[in-house]
């Protein structure tokens, strides 16, 4: 009986070219269509979405509810509101507006003040949807604050390096923030496309270290080059004839939030550097400090080397 193929989850079977498997920032290349308003999570989509799209929304949500109320009160008979103008329009309408956001923040300057009972049901309707909408956004303002997340930073490129009498793969990952990461733990993957009908193909890339206990400084992942690897005898132009890609998982245990986070990236064969070596990242003062230079994490130096063949 034939053994089932490894997949990692991205499919082993499709038509045309594919840029890449996984993006820069380290989303997976995929682009979701066909799912209907139900599938929408609102909560959802406000946690992951941009800061400048987040503060758009809630922007947004404030000056709609706002507009809403003030057209309610502009259709209220003249004088159910005190102090409102009633012409010209505009500045009715706009006393109107801005009566609505005195109510909805709970402000209340008294400039401005519902006379009837209609006009006082408005707004005890417009305070309570200001003090649920308030404390919707400020829920999702902490949620978006909270959230664990890892901010590591990759080599531009990975490195075909010379590595004891061997040849080896290094890309390079440090941590960006000033946060304490422990038990790290690498994980990588050869994906290839082979044959007429454009199949995936993974290979799980042995590590020569796949953990390590603390994360201060930089890490230099390492995939040694032997028999066993898929990359043995090959040569740059082998790489790019099956569209060669390097899929990448970071994972470790976050000490300020006390739990798990996890980073994605890759390495195209065209990202792959042949004979290099990385720079170090950082360095001893005079005081006896060590001082890491985070954006040297990339660097390198070319470096006599010849690939093993076949």
């Amino acid at each position: 009986m034939a053994q089932p193929s490894f997949d990692p989850g991205l499919t082993q079977q499709y038509t045309g070219n594919l840029r890449r498997a996984i993006n820069k920032d380290g989303s997976f290349n995929v682009e979701r269509r066909g799912a209907s308003w139900r599938q929408f999570h609102p909560y959802l989509h406000l946690i992951n979405a941009s800061w400048p799209a987040f503060f758009g929304y809630v922007l947004a949500g404030y000056l709609v509810v706002n507009a809403v109320f003030a057209l309610i009160y502009f259709a209220l008979p003249a004088g159910e509101i005190q102090g409102a103008r009633q012409a010209p329009y505009w500045q009715a309408f706009l006393d109107d507006f801005f009566f609505s956001a005195h109510t909805l923040t709970t402000v209340g300057y008294g400039n401005l003040a519902p006379v009837s009972n209609t006009a006082n049901f408005i707004a005890a309707c417009e305070a309570i949807v200001g003090l649920m909408g308030f404390a919707l956004a400020t829920g999702l303002l902490f949620g978006r604050v909270s959230k664990p997340s890892a901010r590591i930073g990759f080599s531009q490129n990975a490195l075909i390096a010379p590595y004891q009498d061997k040849t080896s793969l290094q890309f390079r990952i440090v941590n960006l923030r000033s946060n304490v990461l422990i038990e790290l733990q690498a994980s990588a993957m050869l994906m290839t496309v082979e044959g007429p009908a454009h199949a995936r193909a993974y290979t799980p890339l042995a590590l020569e270290r796949e953990r390590i206990y603390f994360f201060p400084l930089t890490w230099t992942v390492v995939h040694p080059i032997d028999e066993s690897s898929p990359f043995y005898g090959k040569s740059a132009a082998d790489l790019e004839r099956v569209q060669a890609e390097v899929l990448i998982l970071i994972k470790g245990f976050d000490d300020t939030f006390s739990q798990t986070v996890n980073a994605r990236y890759s390495y195209r064969y065209d990202e792959m550097i042949w004979g290099a070596r990385f720079k170090p990242a950082f360095r001893v003062d005079g005081d006896g400090r060590m001082i890491l230079d985070v954006n040297r994490v990339g660097d390198f130096q070319p470096v006599p080397f010849q690939a093993r063949q076949a």
